[in-house]
Order: C-alpha cells, then structure tokens, then sequence
C-alpha cells in the first residue's frame, strides 16, 4: 500500500502532520449534511478497520467536533490505548441536535473542552478550533471565545488553537490573533495575497463530495506552502486511499 514517508509531512507548529488528515463528520452524524448522497452511519468494525487503514497510509491527524454527532465517543472509544499514535483535532461553539446552534461563552467553551477530553478519553487536545458561525468575525472579535481557548491553552489541556472559519475577514483575524485557521478551499487565492504565513488546515477541498475532480482538487491545494494538511471526510476506504495517492504526487 502506498504511505505518506517523512519527506512529505507538514508542520503546524511543532506538530508533524500528514498532507491528508482523516474528517470524521460521517462517522457520528448523517442528519443535515451536505453530502450528496445519504448514508449510514458505519459499525463500530469498518470504522476501526478505516482507522487502521489510514494509519497504514500515514494519515496521523484526526479532525473531530462536538457537533458531529457520537464521533468524538466513538473515536475516543477505538484510539484508547493508541493515543501517542494520534493527533487530534475538535472544535468549540457549535451544538447539534438535531439543527446547530452556537455558544461562544467562557462557561460553555471550557465545559465544552472538558467533555471532548472526556469523550475522546486524552488529557489533553493537539487542536482545538472555534467552529464559527456564518458570522465568523463577530464569533471571534466579539465574543469570550477566543480568550477562554487561550486560557486553557496555557493550563495544557491545548496544544495549539485556532477556528474553522466562514470568510476571509474571519480567516485572517483567526490567523492574526492564534495558531491556525481551517479554511474552505475557495479562499485560498485571495489567502495566498494577503498572508504568506499559515499553518492552514483546509476544509471542502472536494465539495463535500460534489467535486467533479478530486485528485485535481487535491493536488491544486497542496501546491500552497501556506497548507498544512487538507482533510478528508470519509468512511471510503478506496477513496481514502485514492486521496492520498493525489496528495503524493502533489507533494
């Protein structure tokens, strides 16, 4: 099987992370997503045998979130005892139940942290992002969030913070005021003129399955420097291996 080697991975930080980071979304929640075709949910079996999968390929980065449903329960539950195999990423702020909302206060971002360490069963978290709203900006100027992440980030229980953001005005206030922003792959033109520093970790890089294209949306996203890692919703083993494929001849 083809694997990521040293020579291909990328920092954020001091984190050495795969071109290719594994999104989990599928894994806890097919209710309002847009993905284009319906899905189940997979059995505790496939989505231990699409871990060990992506291991197999060098994938070493996890990107969770409280609002995907039972994938933080579930991903703590199979990565027990192979933690220091791992890096994992979740999120703040969105709450799903059945439609999203969003709590960007000091109360609700640190029990928020305390139950995704207990869920993902880890006494501390590699990354932690602010899953913004559409109005990403006010999320991030106006609110506790960002100051409250920063807090527990100096307690340790973060290693490096950031948010998933809607616009480019919230991507670059995220970048400027923490370590990282996750970003959809239609910013990366007017990102590439406005900052030459990342890390980024980019989100819907394959239109959440729409793309006509993948291994071309791949490769065209790898290509800037500023990119740390794209991550890649699926619970297809095939189309796993097909995307790191891409991002090998990418890098």
């Amino acid at each position: 099987m083809i694997s990521f080697n040293d020579s291909h991975y990328r920092n954020i930080g001091d984190l050495r992370v795969a071109p290719i980071s594994l999104g989990t979304v599928k894994l806890g929640r097919n209710s309002n997503v847009k993905y284009p075709k319906p899905f189940d949910l997979p059995s505790r079996e496939q989505t231990n045998k699409l871990l060990s999968v992506a291991q197999d390929l060098g994938i070493n980065l996890i990107d969770t979130a409280p609002a995907y449903g039972s994938s933080e329960l579930r991903i703590g539950e199979l990565l027990k005892g192979r933690r220091q195999d791992w890096l994992i990423s979740t999120k703040v702020g969105e709450i799903y139940e059945g439609d999203s909302s969003y709590d960007f206060s000091a109360s609700h971002v640190t029990s928020s942290i305390h139950n995704s360490l207990e869920q993902l069963r880890t006494d501390y978290l590699d990354i932690v992002l602010i899953h913004c709203s559409d109005d990403d900006l006010n999320d991030l100027k106006k609110t506790d969030a960002i100051a409250e992440i920063l807090k527990l980030q100096t307690q340790g229980y973060i290693r490096y913070v950031g948010a998933s953001t809607k616009s480019l005005s919230g991507s670059l206030f995220a970048l400027a005021a923490m370590d990282v922003a996750m970003v959809e792959a239609d910013e990366l033109n007017e990102l590439d003129k406005a900052v030459t520093h990342g890390p980024l970790m980019i989100k819907k890089a394959l239109q959440s399955g729409h793309s006509k294209n993948f291994s071309e949306g791949i490769r065209s996203v790898l290509s800037y420097s500023q990119v740390s890692t794209v991550v890649v919703g699926t619970i297809n083993e095939k189309h796993l291996v097909e995307n790191v494929a891409s991002a090998i001849d990418a890098v």
